[in-house]
This record gives structure tokens, C-alpha cells and sequence, in this order.
């Protein structure tokens, strides 16, 4: 396939493994039978299972009749929300928990920025009796405060981190700091399509039974497997190349990628990576990624803590750089409309994440009665206490308990450098 990672681990120009000497027996073992262990029948037989008895696949694509009578076009939500766990990072938990237990490891680690994929992760530990420590941005700690509790009841570790800006860029440097001195005993189970090869493609591998539902549903309801536009949010980009995977080499397809482009470019407090963005190394991957001119990161921000990330995947830098995905962005404020919109005219409380995907019916411009599918990537109980303080704020009504939840900000001159660079792996 024409977007697929190739045998040296890029996609075109992005991808590859840059990572320190500790980590490489336990990468290249990965690389070496990742693709052997997922296309056996014992794996096959046992995660196909899971997904459906465990998971609730197929997750429904649902015909959205007043959404699609307002925008003049036919909308079809694909309900990732109604998955265990309440998301689509369960499908690669689920996955990966099985490899780990082919290679023969007993530790996991994660990291997580909104705390869906903890929560999934703690699941899967949970389920297979394994020990896991799940590192997660004090910012975030705070304002997702429920998924944190349900980790910890899963019998989860959850370890604040408290360098940088205490997001998910943060979290992820300590789990990759935890991997390096516990790298035998441990698999780190990466949550989106970011990390060294084989990372971005084990995650696509896993997640592309979106896009592969999508086909199958939309065939059933519409009589065609294709719609015109597929819309995703990213930051990493799991749930948007799930949703993409099976439509890339159908350049009828139209697919676009809403970032998160916080309080705006022009003030700087942004997270939209494709938009001012340059390639570089991060997390053990060369892809794009917000930085200075001399190479240092750049804190990124949104509202959402799951698209607050200064990078995003490789696969995507390429689909970005071959011009097969539109890369267009929200605002937090745009975000929350949308948010709002779905849940009052259709009872569906997204994600704060999904909402910036939703809060693209309003950017484009759609040929009338076109056919559109928006992947619901997660449901937005973690982020109540976000929409309650929004509610509070246009209802003019303020709240008693109002937390900095929903309006953290970074000044833009607070940029984070790197203190080591172990073989291209960035480590502050």
C-alpha cells in the first residue's frame, strides 16, 4: 500500500526507531514479531473474540437525522463512545495486552493525557492479573479527575508527573524514562500512533477495525461502502487513522483531521502541530512537531488533554506531507459549541476530543446531501466538570466550585528545552 510504513520503519520521510541503546533489544524484538504474533490463528481467534464479547464490537454507526437535516447532508456517527471503557483506545489495549503476554512480560506501563487510554490500559492489566503503572501529567490529574479514579480502582498506579508543562508530552517522557530502567520485565503499551517503530503501525493495526466496521455499516445502510468525507480529531492520531485506514488508497474519499488549535495560532496557545509544526524527533520517531528554530519543544495547548501533544504521528505527518489528509483546526470555544450542539440535538455528550472533529460541520463547506461519517471517538463523562464550567459561563451563571479546569492556559515564552538527547530520543 502506498501509505503503508515501509521495512526500515518510515512512512516517506517520517517514522524510524530513534532510541537509546537500553531500549533496542526490547524494540527490535517487538519489530520482529509484532506482524507474526497478530496474523496467528490463536491471537486472531482470541482478540476478535475479546472485541466482540469484551469490547461490544461493532461499535453502530448511527444515522444522525436532525445534525443531517441542519448541515444538508447525511451524517453517520461512528459510535467509538459506546465501547468498553468508553472509547476507542480499548481496541489497541486489547491488542497489545496479548502481545505482551506472547513475549512473555509481566509489567506494564502507559501514558495518558485525557486518561482514556489509562483507563483502558487498567482494564486489560486488570482483566490478564498484570501489574501497571500508568504515568499521566499532574495538569491532567486534575482535570480528569474521574478516569483517574477509575485507574486507581482497577488497581492501576498513577503517577503524577510534574516536569514541563504537566501534560501528555510529559507523561510520556517518564514512561519512556521508566521503560529504559525497567526494560526486560516491562512492555509499554503507547496509546496512539506515535513512539519508535513499530509503534505507529502495531497501533494502526489495531485501530483500523474502525474504518473496517465503517464499510461493512455503511454498505448495510446505504449500499455503499464509501462516503464521501470521513472527519477525525488528532493529536496522535489513533482514532483518525482508524477511521482513515481502509479509505487511504481511495483518493474519492475525502478525509480530514480537525487539531486542536486552543485559544488560536495568533496567540500562541495552540496544539495544532500541522499547522506550525516542522519536522523533528519526539518520543523515539522523527515526524512533526511544534518546536523553536533551534530545535526546542514547544509546549503545546487545548482544552482537551487528549490532543495536547506538541507532535502527532508519523503516518500523518506523511498522509499531511502527500496531501491525502486535509489537516484543518478547532478552537477550545469552537470545540464546546459543537460539544453542546451534539448533546442537545441528539442526547450524545462527546468528548472533548471528538468535539473538535464535530465542530468541523461547521468549517466546511459539503456538496448538499453528501454522505459524511465522524468518528465519536469517546464519551465526555471525564469532561463534565469542563462543560459544567462552560454552562456556568454562557448561562451567566457562576460557578462556586469553578476550577481552573477548561482554561488552563501556557504563556507562549514558556518553552520546555531538552536536557539529553540519547540517540535522537528526546528526554528533558
Amino acid at each position: 500500500m502506498k501509505y503503508s510504513v515501509n521495512k526500515t520503519g518510515y512512512y516517506g520521510n517520517f517514522g524510524g526507531a530513534y532510541i537509546p541503546e537500553l531500549l533496542y533489544p526490547n524494540v527490535k524484538n517487538l519489530e520482529e514479531n509484532y506482524m507474526k504474533i497478530i496474523n496467528s490463528a490463536s491471537f486472531q481467534k482470541e482478540f476478535l473474540a475479546l472485541l466482540k464479547d469484551y469490547v461490544g464490537r461493532p461499535s453502530p454507526l448511527y444515522y444522525s437525522k436532525r445534525l443531517s437535516d441542519k448541515y444538508h447532508i447525511n451524517l453517520y456517527l461512528k459510535r467509538e463512545d459506546l465501547n468498553h471503557t468508553g472509547s476507542h483506545k480499548i481496541n489497541n489495549t486489547i491488542g497489545q495486552i496479548l502481545i505482551a503476554k506472547h513475549l512473555g512480560k509481566k509489567r506494564i506501563i502507559a501514558e495518558t493525557g485525557a486518561g482514556q487510554h489509562g483507563v483502558a490500559t487498567a482494564t486489560v492489566c486488570a482483566r490478564e492479573g498484570l501489574d501497571c503503572i500508568i504515568f499521566m501529567g499532574e495538569t491532567d490529574v486534575l482535570r480528569q479527575k474521574p478516569n483517574v479514579e477509575k485507574m486507581q480502582m482497577l488497581g492501576a498506579t498513577v503517577v503524577p508527573v510534574k516536569s514541563g508543562n504537566k501534560t501528555l508530552k510529559d507523561a510520556t517522557n517518564e514512561a519512556i524514562r521508566d521503560w529504559i530502567n525497567h526494560p526486560s520485565e516491562t512492555h509499554y503499551i503507547i496509546g496512539s500512533v506515535v513512539g519508535p517503530h513499530p509503534y505507529p503501525d502495531m497501533v494502526t493495526q489495531f485501530q483500523s477495525v474502525i474504518s473496517e466496521e465503517i464499510k461493512k455499516q455503511l454498505e448495510e445502510q446505504t449500499g455503499s461502502e464509501n462516503p464521501d468525507t470521513i472527519i477525525a480529531c488528532v493529536g496522535g492520531g489513533s482514532n483518525a487513522i482508524g477511521a482513515f485506514y481502509h479509505y487511504l488508497e481511495d483518493e474519492n474519499v475525502k478525509l480530514i483531521a480537525v487539531e486542536a488549535d486552543g485559544l488560536g495560532l495568533e496567540t500562541g496557545e495552540t496544539a495544532a502541530t500541522i499547522a506550525i509544526g516542522k519536522p523533528g524527533i519526539i518520543h523515539g520517531s522523527k515526524t512533526m512537531l511544534m518546536q523553536t528554530d533551534d530545535g526546542q519543544i514547544v509546549e503545546p495547548y487545548s482544552i482537551s488533554a487528549g490532543l495536547d501533544y506538541p507532535g502527532i504521528g508519523p503516518i500523518h505527518a506523511h498522509l499531511f506531507e502527500t496531501d491525502r489528509v486535509e489537516f484543518i483546526r478547532a478552537t477550545d470555544d469552537e470545540a464546546l459549541k459543537a460539544a453542546l450542539e451534539l448533546t442537545q440535538m441528539e442526547g450524545i455528550i462527546p468528548a472533548l476530543e471528538t468535539a473538535h472533529a464535530l465542530a468541523a460541520l461547521k468549517k466546511i463547506k459539503f456538496k448538499k446531501g453528501e454522505t459524511v461519517v465522524i468518528n465519536i471517538s469517546g464519551r465526555g463523562d471525564k469532561d463534565m466538570e469542563t462543560y459544567r464550567n462552560y454552562l456556568a459561563k454562557i448561562n451567566e451563571k457562576p460557578s462556586e466550585e469553578r476550577l481552573f479546569i477548561g482554561m488552563y492556559s501556557v504563556p507562549t515564552s514558556n518553552i520546555h528545552g531538552a536536557d539529553t538527547n540519547v540517540n535522537g530520543l528526546f528526554v528533558p
